[in-house]
């Protein structure tokens, strides 16, 4: 644990939006001490690999950071984040085993565009989730952005909107609320992970309250799809999978999930 995506392409800019899960979408935060210790795990890789934080999100089950890796170290990166964090987490709730899904996934940034898209994204992973307004979420860099820097590197990011601190801010909180220049669907931001079937099952087990997948076959035409497109909806999910594990024909599943 973890090892690069084989997806991941080497980044010619070394910045990277980082996605680490939770194993079968467990929750890895279970209260703010858990929360604060993650954030002294990034201080320390911080120290000792020399990278960059542009941005990031606590999120229950998974988390999302921009980092720009200056040593070309991203796989070690991770893997002392992910591996310091889960010795404390396994200590303190005497468990034994994996922490998180055995991979994290990256992709790389490429321009500007994207570099903005991906860290509005992030900042708004609260919102998207119902967990709380992204400018009051603790346990994101938002709050960084906007005057409390603690260990986000903001300085980049401001620039590209202005070299006035003052007016940069302002004109980043308006980017980050708004939805002008939108150039990527979600997907391209929350596809980084595609789950196996065994976490697929559990995660549409644990979203959509249903026990027994196969009995979606026997519902009525209209409830069944309805469930197929909001399984569909769960990131890391895709439609070939939907079919299998479901045991519904693709067709039937493209049908459901193309509906208005």
């Amino acid at each position: 644990m973890p090892r690069s995506s084989r997806k991941s392409k080497k980044s010619f800019t070394n910045v990277y939006h980082v996605i680490i899960r939770g194993i079968n979408s467990q929750e890895i935060f279970f209260d703010n001490d858990d929360r604060e210790k993650f954030i002294e795990k990034i201080i320390d890789t911080k120290d000792k690999y020399k990278y960059q934080l542009y941005a990031y999100v606590l999120m229950g089950n998974h988390v999302h950071m921009l980092i720009k890796d200056n040593e070309n170290m991203l796989s070690k990166i991770m893997q002392s984040l992910a591996t310091s964090y889960a010795v404390y987490f396994n200590k303190k709730y005497d468990r034994i085993g994996h922490l998180f899904f055995n991979r994290f996934n990256s992709k790389s940034v490429e321009s500007e565009s994207y570099l903005l898209n991906v860290q509005r994204y992030i900042h708004r992973n609260p919102q998207k989730d119902g967990i709380g307004e992204m400018s009051s979420y603790q346990w994101s860099s938002y709050q960084e952005y906007v005057g409390n820097k603690k260990i986000t590197d903001i300085e980049f990011i401001l620039s590209i909107f202005s070299l006035d601190r003052q007016r940069a801010i302002e004109l980043w909180k308006n980017y980050n609320m708004s939805n002008i220049e939108e150039q990527y669907d979600e997907k391209e931001f929350e596809n980084i992970t595609r789950l196996n079937d065994e976490e697929a099952i559990v995660e549409i087990r644990r979203k959509l309250h249903i026990d027994n997948l196969l009995s979606i076959q026997r519902y009525k035409p209209e409830y069944r799809d309805k469930i197929i497109k909001e399984a569909s909806k769960i990131d890391g999910i895709y439609r070939e999978q939907l079919a299998r594990i479901l045991g519904i024909n693709k067709r039937m599943i493209y049908r459901a999930i193309s509906k208005e």
